[in-house]
């Protein structure tokens, strides 16, 4: 494969499968993000290849935390987040620094509330349409939509 993706490609030029992952990583339908986002990261040159696989993880992580699975949620999250740095700001027409703030601020307050609060994290993962921003515990901790933004 081919990837010509780099930091000014614009969002009509994305192959049309790293589209639909991103429109399924932003309607919640994590897993199936993964399965389509999963192909490319696997033909995609070396270079992109993190890029790919960040946002796959990040994608898994919210699907982990989503069925309340704290551990799963908090490695992927750390892991995916890592592998994106190298692509700030943007890459390929995404937003690459926000999807890293947001996943930092779910990572945090995953940390924060603990094996004993992932409940309560995964109420709001799981709710059909999120708000733009969610507290947990009044006031305290306040989480970003979670969404690619171009």
């Amino acid at each position: 494969m081919t990837d010509s993706l780099s930091s000014s490609t614009p969002f009509d030029d994305l192959p049309p499968a790293l589209r639909q992952g991103i429109e399924q990583f932003n309607s919640g339908q994590f897993y199936a993000c993964h399965d389509t986002l999963e192909a490319l990261w696997m033909e995609a040159e070396l270079y992109s290849r993190p890029f790919y696989q960040g946002i796959l993880q990040i994608a898994v992580a919210f699907y982990h935390l989503g069925n309340s699975n704290w551990q799963g949620a908090a490695i992927l999250l750390g892991e995916g987040t890592n592998r994106l740095y190298p692509f700030e700001p943007d890459y390929g027409g995404i937003d690459v620094a926000n999807l890293i703030d947001q996943s930092e601020s779910w990572l945090s307050t995953l940390q924060k509330v603990g094996v004993e609060g992932v409940d309560s994290l995964a109420a709001i993962i799981n709710e059909t349409e999120q708000e733009n921003e969610a507290a947990i515990a009044g006031d305290e901790l306040k989480l970003p939509q979670i969404r690619v933004l171009f």
